[in-house]
């Protein structure tokens, strides 16, 4: 085995391409198993191989150099290597060479020792609980997967459906008390954890954990009740106000048109006669401009007197004639006027004139 490390570390070798310069990336996930991966920022050309082993030997004096035994594919090309838990050995150095052959030249992948307790990322905290407490307090408490939970540190996340921003506070423990809250809003908490400096150095937090809500369940679909009655009174009254008073305005345009056309209007002359009606006060001959002399001239010139008409009544001694040309006669022939009939006397009309 020694052999075959000197091997590896003393053969000629070409650095890897640019992409693949950037070495190999080492995490260990929640202490239940490892990935190293390489060459994620391109497309390999080659397929690339895995040795590793830990310093100071595990075994003795011995230097055990094994190969991956289960590699990370894309595409039919290695690009990582997963290692379960049994083969990773914390708070000893990690040794890694990877290389590849390719036109008789052998490419290596640059490396360095790894201290894995600082490569540790953690799983996200689990069961995510609230507590209401007396005056109007909330208790946070959460649970972790990970073997060694005192040797974590935690974030907590949170924010209510009024905030526009995530407030964020770190947290020793499993424990975060929230001091003031209001029953008319909707809250929502986030976790997250990392390995305390006690336990290593690692910068890797875990993943938000799943979030957990507490508040006024009405409030929590996001609709406008959300900020009401705020919403209603700033926001849709006076959109409704608005629309309602275009509406109005075309309605009334439209009927205006309409009433139009089934009722057309008399125009007003004055418009078109104003000289007439304003400066001659309706005089038709001054405004249409006729002479003195013809208007004169139609006036009438002449008077005429009244005339009476009467009827005169009959003179003495005169006999009258009665109407009709048959007369009654008596038993011995004579003509006689009938007793019944009255006498009329008629006279021929005079008029008199002055």
């Amino acid at each position: 085995m020694f052999l075959t490390l000197a091997l590896l570390l003393s053969g000629p070798w070409q650095a890897a391409t640019a992409g693949s310069s950037q070495g190999v990336e080492c995490v260990v996930f929640n202490e239940q198993y490892m990935t190293c991966v390489w060459g994620s920022k391109e497309v390999l050309s080659a397929n690339y191989s895995l040795y590793y082993w830990y310093t100071p030997p595990r075994q003795g004096n011995q230097t055990l150099v094994e190969e991956c035994k289960q590699y990370l594919q894309e595409g039919g090309v290695n690009t990582g290597c997963w290692f379960n838990r049994s083969e990773i050995h914390q708070f000893c150095t990690f040794q890694i060479h990877v290389n590849a052959s390719q036109a008789g030249k052998s490419l290596v992948i640059p490396t360095k020792g790894m201290k894995l307790q600082d490569l540790v990322k953690p799983a996200p905290p689990v069961n995510l609980t609230v507590h209401n407490m007396s005056n109007n307090q909330l208790q946070l408490t959460w649970s972790s997967p990970y073997d060694k939970p005192s040797c974590l540190e935690h974030v907590v996340k949170y924010k209510s459906n009024r905030d526009t921003s995530w407030t964020e506070h770190p947290v020793n423990g499993a424990i975060f008390s929230f001091p003031s809250v209001d029953y008319e809003k909707y809250y929502t908490f986030y976790v997250k954890s990392k390995v305390s400096v006690y336990c290593g150095s690692t910068q890797l937090w875990s993943e938000w954990s799943i979030p957990v809500f507490w508040g006024n369940n009405e409030t929590a679909t996001g609709t406008p009740e959300e900020q009401a009655p705020w919403f209603w009174i700033h926001v849709v009254l006076p959109v409704a106000s608005l629309m309602l008073f275009l509406v109005l305005v075309i309605l009334l345009i439209r009927m205006e048109r309409v009433w139009v056309i089934l009722m057309p209007r008399i125009p007003n002359p004055s418009k078109n006669f104003d000289e007439l009606f304003n400066t001659h006060k309706g005089n038709f001959p001054e405004w249409a401009g006729v002479p003195k002399n013809v208007v004169e001239s139609f006036k009438p010139n002449y008077s005429e007197s009244f005339c009476y008409v009467s009827e005169l009544p009959p003179k003495e001694g005169t006999t009258p004639r009665w109407e009709g040309s048959d007369r009654q006669r008596g038993p011995l022939g004579h003509s006689s006027a009938p007793a019944s009939s009255p006498r009329l006397s008629l006279a021929k009309n005079s008029y008199v004139g002055a």
